[in-house]
């Protein structure tokens, strides 16, 4: 049922970003009076799952979920239709109007995108509002859950005061932007330090566990108990770990300490349980292990512990938009950060480049519209952005074909296009087999 339920929100959002995209090409195009004759949702090579023709155009629905298309009449695009383009020049093809005309229809697709994601921060900000822990409630710093950055200097309970000089100021921002940071500025018993990043931090990343540097500290929870633990009759589900041997143990990092130097032996302890104080006796085993697994609280059960206060911020609806204006911007200055990372192989980020499994993979388990409309959002600015770029077959290509002629005052000729195009498809191609390839290596190997 959860594979169900992700796959649903998956094609929801792929179709409802398709569609938005290639209207935002249909409808400019029919401004300018030029003659689409196609309008699908995925790709119908060979057949199609539906069509019908309305007006002069046959709307459908292909087999193949990679994308979607608009085919306008006079247009070398990924339908090839060389027949189409050997006649003369009719009034109502695209090749026939104006380059700016021309220009106008091929941004469609990505402005959509762009005014799509806007539209979905604003109505985010209107509806959700913003959750968010201020960093300055991270009073007991953070907690390690990477070797990674024990290697790099980095220790349980340090506090995060500044990423490259800037202070951090909602500590919901620090898993993601300290992976792009060239130095971290924290706090530790009192001394302000820096610690420098390598630029192949992603790299050692990749090669390693899949977790974040750091998070929040967390108390220890039971979640499981192993039928060989050394605690099955003592501990049970749902309790949480106060003090062992009259030592406070506010977080699990602290009951880990303790259980590593104290191999074997057993202690008194007390435990929080149906919301009141429990004594019990404690082992660890040779290994220095509780023999449980843990489990994570809920902002809203740290708050309510102590932990954690969370702020939350409520917008009118005159003030969701300059909000919703705001995390669109952020969310494109961060799109770009990951791009330039990407396409600097040093830093090992192209490791981390997934296909159609890699977002498939981001959508929970369980239906979420808020969950649901974020990953559309940041999709949206995904898809505009990667539109863009100046690649033959890419609307970003058309762009920059289109830019030279409205420069030079000469357009390219059909052939050209038609050399550039196939150049262009090779190059995606080639894209879409390596990131898919890469989401398949990673299941194959685990990673």
């Amino acid at each position: 049922m959860e594979v169900v339920i992700k796959l649903s929100q998956f094609l929801l959002s792929l179709s409802l970003l398709i569609v938005l995209h290639e209207l935002g090409h249909f409808i400019p195009a029919k401004l300018f009076k030029t003659k689409v004759e196609k309008f699908y949702l995925f790709f119908d090579i060979k057949y199609s799952l539906f069509k019908k023709k309305i007006g002069e155009t046959v709307y459908g629905i292909g087999w193949l979920p990679l994308g979607g298309y608009v085919k306008i009449a006079g247009m070398i695009d990924e339908t090839m239709d060389k027949e189409q383009m050997a006649e003369p020049p009719k009034p109502w093809e695209f090749r026939s109007k104006p380059a700016w005309q021309r220009l106008i229809i091929m941004l469609g697709g990505v402005t959509v995108n762009f005014i799509l994601a806007i539209i979905i921060y604003i109505g985010m900000a209107y509806v959700y509002g913003e959750t968010y822990i201020a960093n300055s409630e991270v009073k007991d710093g953070v907690a390690v859950v990477n070797p990674v950055a024990e290697d790099l200097g980095f220790k349980d309970g340090d506090k995060i005061l500044k990423l490259d000089g800037k202070e951090v100021e909602k500590f919901n921002d620090v898993a993601y932007d300290v992976l792009f940071a060239k130095t971290v500025t924290i706090e530790r018993n009192g001394n302000v330090q820096d610690i420098n990043l390598p630029i192949d931090l992603i790299d050692k990343l990749m090669d390693g566990e899949k977790a974040p540097l750091v998070s929040l500290r967390y108390p220890f929870v039971v979640a499981k108990l192993d039928d060989s633990s050394v605690n099955k009759d003592v501990l049970k589900k749902g309790d949480v770990i106060l003090s062992i041997n009259g030592q406070e143990t506010k977080y699990a990092d602290e009951v880990v300490a303790i259980a590593e130097s104290n191999k074997g032996k057993t202690f008194d302890a007390v435990v929080f349980r149906d919301e009141k104080e429990v004594p019990v006796k404690i082992g660890f085993n040779e290994e220095g292990k509780l023999g449980v697994l843990r489990s994570s609280l809920s902002l809203s059960n740290l708050e309510k512990l102590g932990y954690y206060k969370i702020s939350q911020e409520k917008y009118g609806f005159f003030e969701s938009v300059p909000a919703g204006l705001k995390r669109s911007k952020d969310e494109l200055s961060k799109y770009f950060t990951q791009l330039k990372a990407i396409f600097t192989p040093s830093t090992g980020a192209y490791k981390g480049v997934g296909g159609f499994y890699a977002i498939f993979d981001i959508f929970p388990n369980t239906w979420s519209w808020e969950a649901f409309w974020t990953i559309t959002a940041l999709l949206s600015i995904m898809l505009g952005v990667m539109n863009l770029l100046p690649i033959p077959a890419l609307d970003g290509g058309h762009v920059m074909f289109l830019l030279y002629e409205m420069i030079t005052g000469r357009k390219p000729g059909d052939k050209f296009m038609e050399y550039a195009q196939i150049t262009g498809f090779v190059i995606l191609i080639s894209l879409v087999l390596l990131v898919n390839g890469n989401d398949i290596f990673k299941l194959i190997m685990g990673k």
